[in-house]
């Protein structure tokens, strides 16, 4: 478990104070960033009316995701649509990059996913507060029932922390897995098949998850 609980930290001093870095996270980050950047470079070099395999690739992820986003939001999805691409790229590729010997995901860190969430918590509501208006937007706390304002607000918060903590704890128990059985059978046959599956199959269906609840919080901002 050594691996799990060892931190690689950086500690920035500015001004007499002290900031703290996990620079296990940050670096992972970067590198999920440069493998995107690298993709659409790849996907938009040379592009054609007959697409490569990359462009093709590229196509496909944003007509799917287009249209997911066009039913869920209607004539405003213009404006969501890229929010909704880049967090499932961007989580798709933090859980792949654990199944890489030496790295880990970002996105076993709370720091990396509360964010993310707190993203999409902060789009739905502005948004509310765009379509609604301020008035409308407050009243909707109160309803049914004006003693059933305190429940709304829980009710509301409560939606970052699980956006953010099923992610976290699916990857992070996914590491935790692959660690326990790996020392159980001395790193043979089943280790790699466990990396594969929590990094592949499990980090793909939680990328999809995150997305789609992000974009199912907007929608409800903007319908309710």
């Amino acid at each position: 478990m050594e691996e799990i609980t060892r931190q690689w930290l950086w500690v920035i001093d500015l001004w007499g104070h002290e900031f703290t870095l996990n620079a296990r996270t940050l670096v992972m980050t970067w590198i999920v960033v440069g493998v995107i950047l690298f993709f659409v470079f790849l996907a938009t070099r040379k592009a054609s009316l007959v697409p490569h395999t990359a462009q093709n690739i590229a196509e496909m992820m944003l007509e799917a995701f287009k249209g997911l986003t066009d039913e869920s939001i209607g004539e405003r999805s213009q404006s969501y649509f890229p929010l909704i691409m880049t967090t499932f790229i961007f989580v798709l590729i933090s859980n792949w990059l654990g199944m890489v010997p030496f790295l880990s995901e970002p996105t076993r860190d709370i720091n990396t996913v509360f964010p993310l969430g707190l993203i999409g918590f902060v789009v739905a509501h502005a948004t509310s507060i765009k379509v609604k208006g301020f008035k409308r937007y407050i009243k909707g706390y109160f309803e049914p029932f004006f003693i059933m304002f305190p429940l709304n607000v829980i009710g509301e918060l409560a939606k970052v922390i699980s956006i953010s903590f099923r992610l976290y704890g699916n990857i992070m128990g996914g590491a935790i897995i692959i660690i326990v059985v790996s020392e159980l059978v001395h790193n043979w046959l089943l280790p790699p098949f466990l990396q594969f599956f929590f990094g592949f199959f499990v980090g793909t269906i939680q990328a999809l998850v995150f997305a789609m609840l992000t974009l199912t919080y907007i929608s409800l901002a903007i319908h309710e």
